[in-house]
């Protein structure tokens, strides 16, 4: 039976081909994973959809291929999964000793089902591991990176991180490039996400400044209370609250239909630099959640997302965006690009130490920090921006209003 690459996503077309987990003349039973995928969202396992033996791949690792395309051949049979493909005319104690043949077969290549991640299934490949060899102390028995490592300590071999892009040569003038980087995995599905909503979308970017000193204040107070919030997870809150008040950035916009569709959920996206490229897990429905909900859903998330173990459902549906770079520096601002069909994107920078001149013409110290919010202008005007940052500041810059807001 042919194994074709089925939708794993909203909206998915296609995907690349990461790597094969079997090989040809391999027995597996139903659900086994077969190959690793990557599509615009994340790195995905195509199983077995039934007990059999690999016949032969039909694509090659690095190819791009549709939903619906033929990955490989399987072939499978009665006798618990053996394919037991009998010649015709074959007397009885030749079918006997084929079947027994194929059976010993099956037996020898039949490997147990692993439980892992695919990019631990990298480091393990990048390495030379056999990965049915290393023993998992995650839970299910599932093997986890350190696990991986462990084994090579053990063996006393050093470990190969999965590759990262060559660094450059200093440029010369007239020189060729001596080194490439190839666009291939979720690089190269993000290059295409990013032209798209560029060619789709007229960006318009709105920078503001605002005075985090008080929320700074308000969580080490919850920290003497044994009680660890991120700023994170107070921006998430008044985010959801300024889009209550300003739906037409929590919007869609049916350009068939000539129609804006303002959409009543409110679930955010969380842009996450992971190793493998920018992924975006959703936390859904903000509105409805606390504030050490939204701290607690966002960590586990940003958890799975570093280890590449997010499923579909977590990383799509999103219909607002937001990219804290702040830790990573970056204090002026930057212009975001939209994820598409959404209507706008914040961005989050490094708070600094500023003075600042107060209302009395004193000059004290604030943490201030940087926000730019881009939007499709198609939908919403620049003064509606403004009035959305300016209600987010607010909530900010008075934490405790939060609270209120919320009941």
């Amino acid at each position: 039976m042919e194994v074709k690459l089925h939708d794993i996503g909203e909206g998915m077309t296609e995907a690349e081909i990461n790597c094969f987990l079997v090989k040809p003349g391999e027995a597996v039973k139903a659900d086994d994973p077969l190959v690793e995928v990557q599509t615009d969202k994340m790195t995905a396992e195509i199983p077995a959809p039934r007990a059999g033996i690999i016949k032969e791949f039909t694509v090659q690792p690095g190819d791009t291929v549709s939903v619906g395309s033929t990955l490989l051949i399987l072939e499978v049979g009665e006798q618990a999964g053996v394919p037991v493909k009998i010649e015709k005319n074959l007397p009885k104690p030749a079918v006997a000793e084929l079947q027994a043949e194929r059976l010993q077969s099956f037996a020898a290549v039949k490997r147990k089902r692993v439980l892992a991640s695919p990019f631990t299934r990298k480091i393990a490949r990048e390495n030379g591991i056999t990965i049915e060899n290393v023993a998992g102390t995650g839970p299910a028995g599932r093997i986890l990176d350190e696990d991986i490592y462990k084994f090579m300590a053990a063996a006393q071999q050093k470990p190969k991180l999965p590759a990262q892009p060559a660094p450059k040569e200093p440029a010369k003038r007239n020189d060729k490039v001596t080194s490439t980087i190839p666009l291939r995995g979720r690089r190269k599905q993000i290059a295409k996400k990013m032209v798209h909503s560029l060619n789709t979308i007229p960006h318009c970017t709105h920078f503001e400044e605002i005075d985090v000193t008080e929320l700074i204040t308000f969580r080490n107070e919850l920290k003497d209370q044994n009680q660890t919030i991120s700023a994170t997870a107070f921006f998430l809150k008044a985010l959801s609250i300024c889009l209550k008040e300003f739906p037409v950035f929590n919007a869609e916009l049916d350009e068939e239909k000539e129609a804006i569709h303002l959409l009543k959920d409110h679930h955010i996206g969380i842009a996450v630099d992971t190793e493998e490229g920018l992924i975006v897990p959703v936390i859904q429905n903000i509105e409805k959640k606390s504030i050490r909900d939204i701290h607690k859903e966002m960590k586990q998330l940003t958890d799975k997302a570093l280890e590449n173990m997010l499923t579909v459902k977590e990383i799509t549906g999103g219909t607002f965006t937001i990219s804290n770079v702040g830790p990573l520096g970056g204090s002026f601002g930057a212009t975001p690009i939209i994820q598409h069909p959404q209507t706008a994107l914040v961005s989050f920078h490094k708070t600094k130490k500023m003075p600042v001149v107060t209302e009395d013409d004193q000059i004290v110290i604030r943490s201030m920090m940087n926000i730019s919010m881009s939007f499709d202008h198609r939908v919403a005007d620049g003064a509606t921006a403004v009035r959305f940052t300016n209600r987010f500041a607010e909530l900010i810059q008075n934490p405790k209003m939060l609270v209120l807001e919320m009941v």
